[in-house]
């Protein structure tokens, strides 16, 4: 398990903030690390990339010039080119692989799911590798399936009460499964019974998943021994993991304080010219998130 973690920090999955430079949150809130989980996936770029294709996709798709039915074989080309070729992805979906068959049981489950759009950055090879057929999981409430080398693709209307295990790259309040994953598998007549990611956040979503009747893994999760690691891997200084544990603890009274401490930083903030941040930061002020008034 350090493996993933040493890899979700080497690639930036994983991202701790430098000193007195929290990072802003799109609910306008500030905090010290960051996630790209996907990132495992070739790095930024090569993840960025894929990323992008899948948007670019997924539009013609929408405005009726490409075949939605060619998407998964599309999507299960790209990643088998990068786990042949990328050692980092190659290993962490190994890893993965061995955890399921240790850990869940390929014989548990009949089909391996991944939603729209970072899930299908592990449960598209991983299906393959497992020999399992793949639903691909749209959030217009669709689904195909696919055989396990992908060469037929067709619509789902009846999983006939089959076990799904499915896939993503990380997991918050579990609010996507909640509202789309779980319903569709339903919708189909399946039961999804298991859940791997790669990072759980610890923020109540493994709870939410197990109360909705799934039983939720994960690779890696953020606490406090992950904070450990990271320091004895030099990811961290002292500084920096003293403020992690603060806001674990207590992650808004960690982020009051610091901006009592440090009200220069929503001064610079508002000088920026990054679009996403003025937002960010308009939505603290506008909306008092951390009752600084």
């Amino acid at each position: 398990m350090s493996n993933i973690l040493s890899y979700l920090f080497e690639t930036n999955a994983i991202k701790f903030c430098k000193e007195n430079e929290p990072f802003w949150y799109t609910s306008g809130k500030i905090g010290p690390y960051f996630f790209n989980s996907q990132y495992v996936y070739g790095g930024e770029k090569d993840s960025t990339e894929f990323l992008n294709y899948i948007t670019e996709e997924l539009a013609l798709i929408k405005e009726g010039n490409s075949n939605k039915l060619d998407l998964p074989k599309k999507l299960f080309d790209k990643v088998l080119a990068e786990y042949q070729s990328n050692k980092i992805y190659n290993d962490v979906i190994h890893q993965m692989k061995d955890y399921i068959e240790k850990n869940i049981g390929v014989d548990n489950f009949e089909y391996i799911s991944g939603g729209e759009r970072r899930d299908w950055y592990f449960s598209v090879i991983l299906a393959h590798l497992l020999n399992k057929p793949h639903l691909t999981v749209f959030k217009d409430m669709s689904a195909l399936i696919s055989s396990p080398d992908f060469s037929k693709t067709e619509t789902i209307s009846d999983l006939a009460g089959a076990k799904v295990l499915h896939l993503a790259d990380l997991i918050t309040t579990a609010s996507s499964y909640l509202k789309m994953w779980i319903p569709i598998i339903q919708n189909l007549n399946g039961k999804m019974v298991y859940s791997l990611v790669l990072i759980d956040r610890n923020q109540g979503g493994k709870d939410n998943l197990e109360k909705a009747g799934v039983k939720s893994h994960s690779l890696a999760t953020v606490n406090k021994d992950l904070f450990q690691k990271a320091l004895e891997l030099g990811v961290i200084n002292h500084e920096q993991f003293d403020m992690v544990n603060q806001y674990f603890d207590n992650p808004d009274e960690t982020m009051k304080q610091f901006l009592i401490k440090h009200p220069e930083f929503i001064e610079n903030s508002l000088k920026s010219d990054n679009e996403r941040t003025l937002k960010r930061v308009h939505t603290l002020i506008d909306e008092n998130l951390y009752g600084l008034n």
